[in-house]
């Protein structure tokens, strides 16, 4: 039971103790030998080498304040704000790019609308299957010289 009371040492108390076993082994460092100081030395460089790296715990994150300095007080505001921010910017970066693309296909389609209703061959050209392949294959060459000699009798102003 006494040891019980003897445990609870208040924090002037430890730092005395603490304070008068650092004098005691400093004085007592001076008497070694040098070779037993040189070993100790050694010994106490490789236990630092082999031992793990510690955790360090954080409370809370740290963040610059408007002064400049290093503040890590936190307003229930900033924190709601810190995640809504970055999903705004998300949500208006994929409607500003889903809007892009839309402007995209209607620019396109008006541009095919443009090429069909400026072109001298009617749109309705376009739906025959036999212009579809005239435009692939081609002319034929036997029908050129038929098609240039009908086409002289039917114009009137060869006649």
């Amino acid at each position: 039971m006494n040891r019980a009371k003897h445990d609870n040492l208040t924090s002037t108390e430890a730092d005395r103790f603490g304070l008068a076993s650092a004098a005691l082994l400093r004085q007592g460092v001076q008497k070694l030998p040098a070779n037993v100081k040189d070993r100790l030395y050694a010994a106490r460089m490789k236990a630092l080498s082999v031992s793990k790296a510690q955790k360090v715990a954080v409370r809370s994150n740290v963040l610059a304040g408007n002064a400049g300095n290093w503040s890590s007080h936190s307003s229930p505001l900033w924190d709601s704000v810190r995640w809504a921010a970055p999903v705004a910017f998300l949500v208006l970066g994929l409607y500003g790019i889903a809007q892009w693309q839309q402007d995209s296909r209607i620019n396109d389609i008006a541009q095919v609308d443009a090429a069909l209703l400026t072109d001298d061959v009617p749109p309705d050209a376009y739906a025959d299957s036999g212009f579809l392949s005239f435009l692939k294959n081609g002319p034929l060459s036997d029908s050129d010289s038929d098609s240039d000699s009908d086409s002289a009798s039917l114009d009137p102003s060869h006649r």
